[in-house]
């Protein structure tokens, strides 16, 4: 049966528009709604939330069946891999009906002696929001710490245990995430904020007998544009304490057994030049970009800590190659394992090399893959002497499978791999790399996944992208997706510029004065799915979140035409604002990702793409936005502003408003539909943060778009932060609203799975 709207939907809406009621003439650009304090700004939030959800009543029913089918195709039932460690099993178990899951542990010695030392879902039930920063178990497992945000503002609760069943206490309050000890069993190094929220130092804590004492400064960052971050080295020697700003880095050492020993610099910060470390005795090795702009691998010795000329005593391992960049090393007694990208492929490698007592390399192979375009990375290994890997792969159409790998014999053990239920199993899936040819003629991979059975017929597609920071899209299997999938659509991934799905020089051409490139990507994308028969040109919506949120926006700028509907998922939309507040987090750490506006060709460039600053008559699409009340990286003001500007030029140009519903002929919705014209709609969740929680006539619409106009939704989650809901359920539930949205947008909420 029909979901049925309200009866005189498009009347109650404009009755309560919120940007009618709430607009204040003497601020034009909403500059108001960064008063988070004042009361008329969550009032102005909820009645957008409500409006959204009169908008979406003709949908609920859409809703709750993708929810439900969301989660008959998946084991609700979740079993961890068991890790060994050096004297318990440890592993996590996560029940049907649960949010959060369950730690147990048993002896290396007796399988049989299982004991719970961890029940998140008991502790989550004093909270709306719940998010483990960090976990840490001390060398003798004895102890347990983590840290906890309840509020989704990624402010954190350092709590200690005492394995099994000791009583968690609260150490210290409004830290950062991250915790590590030192391998002396009593010793615990945290991390602060500064006003800003950029993590700015590190501090020790002693423990004895279970109580903590006064925390000792160990280092402090006075550049604001440089953040602190704490690890150890496999070999379990040393503690390391990096201070990084987007393309500079310096680590300090300290000795993991004598940890009150004043950080040793191991290389003197140089601008532009980023280098990471692992050890084995007697050597360090240094992943760096100096003189290197694809990283290269070098071998120092140890006892050169803090004295090493890169000129005389650093060592090539692996010069600089032009074809490849090394993202990572994991060092092991007996050699190292290198994780690398192809650029023509853009596709990661793992790669084994086995060293001898002069670290000469003795064996050299990359590991198999399982498909060319997929992702593959190792899992943990916290012995340093093992010679079985753990091995993570997955792709579009490949379920998270676990492989223990042996370097000795190079047979391959399955350990796990995410089952899938229901009527669509990968193997009837089918994915496809293109390549679109951008502005400047560059070659941008697009991945596109579909039906095999739909294979070859243009479809509507939903395209997604990032680009920025360097970060990856390699392929990942999704259970949601294959909600989409079911019901006809394909789901493609822009590999723009910006990201780093080609390497270094990747990311390179998409930011500061490239980052136009990262938008013409995305559009050039868009056209090759059309142009070579994968997508129907009337039906691709864009999805963005965070920094891809930017590319969308900006994108829909551009060439509003392109998209039928857009997802903006705590989008950063007021680029030149954000970046000229120094006092807001992220900001100052920023600059060299988008560029200092102080500098005055530098704030030209963000403002010529910053969407906020660039909103034009042209029309956008269908738009759902979301935001979270508690997110800190991207505020609720960001999405909330571009909600309430588009709604003003969508009633300017004549899609939305008191004057011109564009209702159906008898003044009411058809049944089953959300209202006609361009309603303009959103939803802020006021309890999360920056990742939030997370029928038309003959089947389609007229020329193939949403026969029901463009609307504009927001939702802000008032109980989140920038990685929205964090229980599973709400969040799958907040993924099947927004899936409603795009089959409607697409023409197929008609059709069942």
């Amino acid at each position: 049966m029909k979901a049925q709207p309200p009866r005189d939907q498009a009347t109650e809406t404009t009755a309560v528009d919120p940007v009618n009621r709430f607009r204040h003439t003497d601020d034009p650009a909403w500059h108001w709604l960064e008063n988070h304090d004042d009361p008329e700004v969550s009032d102005f939030l909820e009645a957008a939330n409500q409006e959204l959800r009169r908008w979406f009543a003709p949908l609920d029913d859409l809703v709750e069946r993708l929810y439900h089918g969301h989660l008959a195709r998946r084991e609700l039932a979740v079993h961890g891999l068991r890790t060994p460690l050096d004297h318990y099993t440890v592993w996590s178990e996560t029940a049907v009906d649960a949010d959060y899951p369950v730690w147990w542990r048993h002896p290396n010695d007796a399988p049989d002696a299982a004991e719970c030392f961890l029940d998140l879902q008991a502790r989550a039930r004093e909270h709306d929001f719940l998010e483990v920063g960090d976990m840490a178990l001390s060398p003798d497992e004895a102890w347990l710490a983590w840290t906890e945000d309840t509020r989704g503002d990624e402010t954190y609760k350092l709590y200690l245990k005492q394995l099994p069943d000791g009583e968690p206490r609260v150490l210290l309050e409004e830290i950062g995430p991250e915790i590590g000890w030192a391998e002396d069993n009593v010793t615990l190094l945290f991390t602060r904020y500064d006003a800003t929220q950029r993590p700015e130092s590190i501090w020790r804590l002693v423990m004895e007998e279970g109580s903590a004492g006064e925390p000792a400064l160990v280092l402090r960052e006075e550049d604001p544009e440089f953040w602190l971050g704490l690890g150890k080295t496999r070999s379990r020697e040393w503690l390391i304490l990096e201070s990084s700003s987007k393309d500079t880095s310096e680590s300090y050492l300290i000795p993991a057994r004598a940890p009150a020993t004043a950080p040793r610099c191991f290389r003197p910060r140089e601008n532009g030049v980023e280098y990471a470390l692992d050890h084995r005795p007697g050597h360090f090795y240094v992943l760096h970009n100096r003189e290197a702009t694809h990283f290269q691998l070098d071998v120092v010795a140890e006892a050169r800590l803090g004295e090493s000329d890169p000129a005389k005593d650093w060592q090539p391992l692996i010069a600089h190659r032009d074809d490849d960049t090394l993202e990572g090393v994991d060092a092991f007694d007996w050699g190292l394992v290198i994780t690398e990208r192809d650029h023509h492929e853009a596709q990661v490698h793992l790669r084994v090399l086995e060293l001898d007592g002069d670290n000469a390399i003795t064996r050299d192979e990359r590991l198999p893959l399982p498909e060319l375009h997929c992702s593959l990375a190792l899992g943990d290994a916290p012995h340093f002497d093992t010679r079985r890997l753990r091995l993570r792969e997955e792709s579009f159409i490949l379920p998270v499978t676990w492989l223990e790998h042996d370097l000795d014999t190079g047979q391959r053990r399955l350990l796990k791999q995410q089952p899938i239920h229901g009527d669509l199993k990968p193997e009837q899936l089918v994915c496809e790399r293109l390549w679109a040819t951008s502005h400047d003629g560059e070659r941008v991979p697009v991945s596109v996944v579909m039906r095999a059975d739909l294979a070859g017929h243009p479809l509507p597609t939903l395209l997604f992208g990032y680009g920025a920071y360097g970060e990856v899209l390699d392929p990942w299997f999704s259970v949601a997706r294959l909600e989409l999938l079911a019901r006809g659509a394909a789901f493609a991934v822009a590999h723009v510029r910006g990201g780093g799905d080609r390497g270094e020089p990747w990311y390179l051409a998409g930011k500061l004065e490239h980052k136009a490139n990262s938008f013409h990507d995305f559009l050039a994308a868009r056209d090759a799915l059309v142009e070579k028969g994968f997508g129907d040109g009337e039906r691709i919506a864009a999805y963005g979140a965070s920094a891809g949120g930017l590319l969308v926006s900006a994108s829909l700028n551009l060439a509003p035409e392109s998209f039928c509907a857009a997802v903006l998922d705590v989008p950063f939309v007021d680029v030149l604002r954000t970046m000229e507040n120094p006092d807001l987090p992220l900001t100052t750490a920023e600059y060299t990702e988008w560029g200092d506006p102080r500098e005055p060709e530098a704030r030209r460039r963000i403002r010529d793409y910053s969407p906020l600053d660039n909103l034009s008559a042209q029309p956008w699409p269908a738009v759902f936005l979301q935001g979270s009340w508690h997110d800190t990286r991207v505020p609720y003001w960001e999405p909330a502003k571009l909600y309430a500007r588009l709604k003003e030029l969508s009633r300017d140009q004549g899609g939305e408003g008191p004057t011109s519903t564009n209702r159906p002929a008898e003044g009411r919705p058809a049944e089953g539909r959300p209202a006609e014209g361009r309603p303009i709609l959103m939803r802020i969740d006021m309890a999360a943060g920056h990742g939030g929680a997370s029928g038309r006539l003959e089947g389609r619409p007229a020329e193939g778009r949403p026969a029901e106009g463009r609307p504009i939704l927001m939702r802000i989650d008032m109980a989140a932060g920038h990685g929205g809901a964090s229980g599973r359920f709400k969040a799958w539930h907040d993924n099947a609203r927004q899936d409603a949205f795009l089959l409607w947008a697409l023409g197929l909420e008609q059709r069942d799975s």
